[in-house]
């Protein structure tokens, strides 16, 4: 078994859970989904509907491993929505999509098991 990073690591130093109410972390569905070969790491483009308070947010996310564009549109996925938009290359990325490492170190996307209202908040 490969052994990486993310798995390996001890646990964070212990935060308040004020500070974790700060991370606002949300659900959206994904609307768009296309190749970035631009990026430095392979990736995608992703447009992401969080409901209408929030809207539609651009990521970009290291998922071409695990992940066909095909079956990247109405699949749900959690991200953090209150980050600075970071720009990577030419491409403004609005929020962070979530996900973990697998046994390869493959990103596997972090969601419901169940659907839920686009916007709502991980607490």
């Amino acid at each position: 078994m490969h052994l990486n990073h993310e798995t390996d690591a001890p646990a964070a130093d212990p935060v308040t859970f004020e500070d974790f109410l700060r991370v606002d972390i949300r659900i959206g569905t994904i609307v768009e989904a296309e190749p970035f070969p631009e990026a430095r790491k392979p990736a995608f483009k992703l447009k992401i509907d969080f409901g209408p308070t929030i809207g539609i947010r651009k990521s970009s996310a290291q998922i071409v491993d695990r992940y066909a564009l095909v079956e990247l549109v109405g699949r749900q996925v959690a991200a953090v929505v209150n980050f600075p938009p970071r720009q990577i290359g030419k491409y403004l990325s609005e929020v962070l999509t979530l996900g973990f490492a697998d046994e390869t170190g493959a990103v596997i996307l972090f969601a419901p098991d169940k659907p839920v209202p686009n916007g709502s908040r991980l607490f």
